[in-house]
């Protein structure tokens, strides 16, 4: 399953139920470290969030479409009938999201993602 998940501090939460509203999807959860945050669950719903803001979206654009066609790809295929080319092409996208995140220690590569999914090259 693929999710979107906004966060925000339980004090200023209240875009989130707006956000909610207007996209009329999503459930709204509190953490017990003062975070509210609205979830979007689902293949079909992810993709449908992600094409109706694809024309606002400015800085994740790139991962955007990548988590869109991961999600096309695992609603039409589905997971337990996903072929070596399928995990080959998840793989891919799971590239482009890492790629343009920032984190703080290191990245999976092609070869590691390929080895954990008993992929060859």
């Amino acid at each position: 399953m693929t999710t979107i998940c906004l966060y925000q501090d339980t004090r200023h939460e209240q875009p989130l139920f707006w956000i909610r509203d207007i996209l009329g999807i999503g459930y709204i959860s509190r953490r017990n470290d003062h975070i509210t945050e609205l979830r979007i669950n689902g293949y079909a719903q992810v993709v449908r969030i992600l094409k109706e803001l694809s024309p606002y979206i400015k800085f994740k654009k790139l991962q955007a479409e990548a988590l869109c066609k991961a999600s096309l790809l695992l609603s039409e295929v589905g997971v337990k009938k996903l072929t070596s080319e399928n995990f080959k092409q998840l793989v891919e996208f799971v590239l482009i999201v890492q790629h343009e995140n920032y984190a703080t220690r290191r990245k999976k590569t092609r070869e590691e993602l390929y080895q954990s999914l008993d992929l060859t090259p």
